[in-house]
């Protein structure tokens, strides 16, 4: 298949990319490179520009003529979200309602969008999070990811159909001779915030509460990894390409770690202590985020394969290799 990727000089985006390329498909990358990176598309060709422009996209749909779109392209600060609410639901929002029109007006009628958790808000309880969790977001963020599925759903009247998946915590890094890791700016992601501050490339690492009411008192989150996430938006793309009907996918293990786990897994990988601070919660951090992902098993055929301690080494190989550079 040619699959037109929006956001895939990103970090998820370049990661699918990869995983395409070495199951004999072809990645188109849209990108405008306003977050993206040059030297993160090695798979196929680039189209530079904005996922808002549907000029631009349609003619990259006559040039390319894919067989379907996976849509990462989007703002994913939360913090940023809050400040700056209107960026958020014009690019994650409104660009993307222009972007699902202009591809199923162009023919291109199967869509993966990468959504989040985001959507859910605080969850109403411990229990792992399944699709049917009231969807309460809590920031714009997760507003504009919910509304974009919103609308993508709604174009099923046309014969568009979507597989809308809501990951969780993404980390990791594709094999160290692909050149390809997560390099946000700011980084807010705690594995490598942690990596970094054990490399010596930041003080210390800040843990936010450590009061909450888990295992050892930090919060936990379900944390996967980008190369798992990468598989299964594969496995999206097959459902739709074998007929499947439009739905929407948790992506996680269902096995939380702790704040404090991560740094012990960093700590073995590193083999020696890093550098930290402890901290106030953060206002809006719930306890216990964790994926009911069943659905994304029984549908796609999907399973994650890394556990923690290969997602945190295989990160460290990637910010071990910027740091020689």
């Amino acid at each position: 298949m040619k699959i037109l990727i929006t956001g895939g000089a990103g970090y998820i985006g370049s990661h699918t990319a990869y995983a395409l390329k070495k199951e004999g498909h072809e990645p188109v990358v849209l990108d405008s490179l306003v977050n993206g990176h040059n030297w993160a598309v090695k798979y196929g060709p680039l189209v530079q520009g904005d996922i808002g422009d549907a000029a631009l996209v349609a003619r990259a749909c006559a040039e390319h003529k894919p067989d379907a779109a996976i849509h990462f392209a989007a703002f994913i600060e939360v913090g940023e979200s809050v400040a700056n609410p209107q960026k958020y639901m014009e690019n994650n929002y409104h660009k993307a309602q222009r972007l699902f029109d202009t591809l199923c007006d162009s023919g291109v009628k199967r869509v993966v969008f990468s959504s989040t958790a985001a959507v859910y808000g605080t969850p109403v309880s411990e229990a792992p999070i399944a699709e049917d969790h009231p969807q309460k977001p809590i920031n714009p963020y997760g507003e504009s990811k919910l509304l974009a599925e919103t609308y993508l759903r709604s174009l099923e009247s046309k014969g568009m159909r979507s597989v809308a998946l809501r990951y969780f915590n993404a980390a990791g890094a594709a094999p160290i001779e692909e050149g390809i890791g997560e390099a946000h700016d700011p980084e807010t992601h705690l594995i490598p915030n942690v990596l970094l501050a054990g490399l010596g490339l930041k003080d210390e690492v800040k843990l936010f509460g450590t009061d909450y009411p888990t295992r050892d008192g930090t919060a936990l989150r379900d944390y996967i990894h980008v190369l798992d996430l990468a598989a299964a938006h594969l496995a999206a793309l097959n459902y739709l390409a074998s007929g499947g009907a439009t739905d929407v996918c948790n992506l996680g293990t269902g096995n939380g770690s702790t704040v404090l786990e991560v740094v012990q897994a960093a700590e073995r990988a590193l083999g020696h202590a890093v550098p930290q601070s402890r901290h106030e919660r953060r206002a809006g951090d719930p306890p216990m985020l964790v994926a009911n992902a069943s659905r994304a098993r029984e549908k796609l055929g999907w399973q994650p394969r890394y556990n923690l301690d290969e997602i945190v080494t295989s990160a460290l190989e990637w910010h071990r290799s910027k740091k020689a550079v």
